[in-house]
């Protein structure tokens, strides 16, 4: 079996900007994360926090919405207000219900005095690898996430919410990177669940095993293609947070978000139907004062971030098999180095 290893490890550089310290979204001061996996079986599913500091004061934050097949929590307050007011959780399809109540219990013990709170929870559909329809996430595993997040670099791969993920035909889950610009930074957090064809600096990888014979098919082969739950109309999503400690106002919070749901087509997405494809923007920053003429290295960092934290959590995943015996492959790192060898981008 391999060792999971971030893209940067198999030598696969993107973009130009430089990174942070630790190349995750924990890289904006007062940026924590925290994550509960389950993963027994036929259970393979988890919950994702994102807890900034200061949230209940409310931060300037946006959301974007590729297509809007999902069960994104609390998304039109924030549409109307232009603030979250709370972490940012992101779990299975399901179960995403289950975590906003317990969210809200966590927020309440906090706040003896809060009658009216906006949980803000997005999911993907973890169902071909996890029994989704038993919803075993608790208010242990929410308050656990929330009470373990930290300014680590975040665990990627099989752990949290992308546990029981998979995209562009291979296993996925949880991917982070960031970017520096000269007066803050750019973090992304993705939880990655969509179709398409994986794309690795312009060269495509696909995962078929008769479209090509290097990589392992999937066991189903319905799902080959499509990384999620089997039938032609379901799943195929992804959640994308960043965050920033730049002065930005709503506005300019929601113009970098529409650039993270962008960035997906860099790694392959095919954008489907079916698929529920938001972006969470946030910044640490209560103080607006940013140029419109400024944010040409904002919408580059927040492209790199996401392009690169798509292909981690990738490379970071483990071949899982879960809920009726279904398995999803790691992408082989050998076929990805050879693949951009040829093709000349390795760095």
């Amino acid at each position: 079996m391999q060792i999971p290893r971030r893209v940067r490890e198999l030598g696969v550089t993107v973009g130009t900007l430089p990174t942070g310290p630790l190349n995750a979204i924990t890289d904006v001061p007062g940026v924590r994360v925290g994550q509960t996996t389950i993963s027994t079986g036929e259970l393979q599913t988890g919950v994702t926090a994102i807890v900034p500091d200061g949230f209940a004061g409310g931060l300037p934050a946006a959301i974007a919405v590729g297509n809007g097949y999902g069960k994104l929590v609390g998304s039109t307050q924030v549409d109307e207000l232009g603030v979250i007011e709370t972490p940012i959780l992101l779990t299975g399809t399901l179960s995403v219900f289950r975590v906003a109540d317990a969210l809200l219990t966590w927020l309440l013990d906090r706040d003896p005095l809060a009658t009216s709170l906006n949980p803000v929870v997005g999911e993907t559909n973890d169902g071909h690898l996890s029994d989704i329809r038993r919803r075993p996430i608790t208010p242990d595993d929410v308050h656990a996430a929330l009470d373990s997040a930290s300014t680590d670099l975040p665990a990627e791969g099989c752990v949290g919410a992308g546990t029981g993920t998979a995209a562009l035909g291979f296993k996925a889950g949880i991917g982070t990177s960031s970017r520096a610009v000269s007066s803050g930074t750019i973090g992304v957090l993705v939880q990655t669940n969509f179709s398409g064809t994986l794309t690795v600096l312009g060269t495509p990888i696909p995962a078929a095993g008769d479209a090509d014979p290097g990589v392992r098919e999937m066991s189903d082969r319905r799902d080959a293609s499509r990384g999620d739950d089997p039938g032609p109309d379901d799943g195929n999503s992804c959640m994308i947070v960043v965050a920033t400690d730049l002065p930005l106002d709503a506005r300019q919070v929601g113009r970098v978000a529409r650039r993270a749901i962008f960035a997906m087509g860099r790694v392959g997405s095919d954008y489907a139907p079916g698929s529920g494809d938001y972006a969470i923007a946030f910044t640490t920053n209560r103080t607006p004062g940013f140029s419109d003429r400024d944010l040409r290295a904002p919408f580059q960092a927040t492209t790199e971030s996401v392009e690169e934290a798509l292909l981690n959590s990738l490379t970071m995943a483990t071949t899982t098999t879960g809920f009726q015996g279904h398995t999803a492959h790691a992408v082989s790192h050998d076929l990805v180095r050879s693949r951009l060898a040829s093709a000349g981008t390795l760095s």
